[in-house]
């Protein structure tokens, strides 16, 4: 039996593209290799049919469910991993993740993760998501720091994920980038996907990409250096990263996106999920979180001061 089921309506952006590639664009958390893995081995079904050509050129309008079947002999362990709790109730979690953690663990990397961590505090926690990532409803990446909000059971796990695809949750990191703004505010609505020229990185692209927008506002400058806010509209991978580098402003610290120059005091990217706010799941009410910057952006901010 498969732990998880997703359904895709292709529309006109992948007409042509072949089914893998154009469900790895839509289905982030699966790579295309895995994707490829689950086709051949009939988990996909095009239409009502099962189908095992990962070249087929989809057409718009094609329907496909994409079953992801229960790892075998996976065993994700509890594990005495301290966790800063921001909220916690009989619904939902709110975690202050420290930089340098995983969220979910993956091949190659099964301890020491954020889920190992709250299974050893929660014990029960919403499987929609399968063994790999329970009670995971979004995610940030290993480098960046800041507020997680975790499902407790089922029920609340829908609602938070209905909120997130209906782009109602908010999220604001804090980042440093190089270069000065000649604005103060401004808005970075461009589709991002698969670096077609590194597979391993995202890019803003035309092909097989996905519809981006984030929001940014200067909070300080320091002549090559600027202190932004930034609100997702939309939540891709490395979404802030790949556009602040589209617009000419990477991250300070960020090794992929950014340029290889040390700055004093930065070990990581600059990029902390700074406020959370979402509609609980029970009660209706809207509740929002704050956190505090971690230690790495003081310092850089007394250094830049200082210049």
């Amino acid at each position: 039996m498969p732990i998880e089921t997703y359904e895709i309506a292709f529309e006109a952006e992948q007409q042509g593209m072949r089914l893998d590639a154009a469900l790895s664009v839509l289905l982030e958390d699966l790579s295309r290799s895995y994707i490829q893995k689950l086709i051949m081995a009939g988990q996909v079904e095009l239409n009502g049919s099962v189908i095992t050509v990962k070249k087929y050129a989809v057409h718009c309008g094609d329907k496909a469910a994409v079953h992801v079947p229960e790892p075998q002999s996976l065993d994700i362990r509890p594990e005495n991993i301290a966790l800063d709790i921001i909220y916690e109730d009989q619904d939902v979690l709110v975690v202050n993740k420290p930089k340098g953690m995983v969220v979910h663990p993956a091949a190659g990397n099964f301890s020491g993760t954020l889920v190992n961590a709250i299974l050893y505090h929660c014990r029960d926690l919403s499987g929609i998501n399968g063994v790999m990532r329970p009670g995971i409803v979004h995610r940030i990446d290993k480098d960046t720091s800041g507020l997680l909000m975790v499902a407790k059971n089922d029920r609340a796990h829908e609602s938070l994920a209905r909120q997130l695809k209906e782009h109602s949750i908010a999220r604001v990191y804090h980042a440093v980038v190089y270069n000065n703004f000649k604005e103060d505010s401004g808005t970075v609505d461009a589709p991002i996907g698969r670096d077609p020229a590194n597979r391993f990185k995202m890019a803003v692209t035309r092909t097989a990409s996905r519809h981006a927008v984030t929001h940014y506002k200067v909070l300080e400058r320091f002549g090559d250096f600027t202190h932004i806010e930034a609100r997702l509209e939309t939540g891709r991978t490395h979404q802030i990263r790949v556009h602040m580098a589209y617009i000419r402003h990477p991250l300070v610290g960020d090794p992929v996106y950014g340029p290889a120059r040390r700055i004093p005091g930065v070990e990581t990217q600059m990029l902390h999920a700074k406020t959370l706010g979402f509609i609980h799941p029970s009660t209706g009410q809207y509740m929002e979180f704050d956190s505090q910057l971690p230690e790495q952006f003081q310092k850089f901010f007394d250094w830049a001061r200082k210049r």
